[in-house]
C-alpha cells in the first residue's frame, strides 16, 4: 500500500527531538497544545490552512500541535489486489514534504505519525522549535 511508504519514512526518520519528549509523544502521554483537521480538504484548501496554523501555533509558542490528514479513502473493489495500486491518502503523502519545505521547514522540527489515540496513520504530530 502507498500509504504504507509514507509511515515509514517518517517512522524511520531520525529523530531531531529530545529522546524524553519523543518517548512520551509516541507512547501518546503529551496532549497536543493544537490541532487542525485538513481531512476533506483539496490539496488546494489544506496547503495554505497548514501553512497559516504552524505559523500561527509557533507565533503562539506551542511545541506539540496535531495535524489531521485522514488515512485516505478505501474503494469497494479492494485495489491492492490489482495489477496497478490505486494511490490513497493524498493529503497524508503530501502533509510531511509540505513541513519540510518552506517557509515551515525552518520552524518545524520534527514529524511523526501520530499515536492512536490522537488519529494513528491518519493523523502526524509536528514538533515546532523554540522561538526566539
Amino acid at each position: 500500500m502507498p500509504g504504507d511508504e509514507v509511515s515509514h519514512r517518517v517512522a524511520h526518520a531520525p529523530v531531531r527531538m529530545d529522546h524524553g519528549t519523543y518517548r512520551k509523544m509516541q507512547r501518546g502521554k503529551l496532549k497536543p497544545a493544537a490541532r487542525i483537521d485538513l481531512h476533506g480538504m483539496t490539496l488546494a484548501q489544506a496547503h495554505p490552512a497548514l501553512v497559516h496554523f504552524i505559523i500561527d501555533s509557533f507565533d503562539a509558542g506551542h511545541r506539540l500541535v496535531l495535524v489531521i490528514t485522514g488515512k485516505g479513502r478505501g474503494h469497494p473493489d479492494d485495489p491492492n489486489d490489482g495489477p496497478i495500486p490505486i494511490r490513497r491518502g493524498v493529503l497524508r503523502q503530501q502533509v510531511p514534504g509540505w513541513l519540510h519545505a518552506p517557509p515551515l521547514g525552518a520552524i518545524v522540527l520534527d514529524v511523526r505519525e501520530a499515536h492512536q489515540r490522537h488519529g494513528g496513520g491518519g493523523a502526524y504530530y509536528v514538533y515546532l522549535k523554540r522561538r526566539g
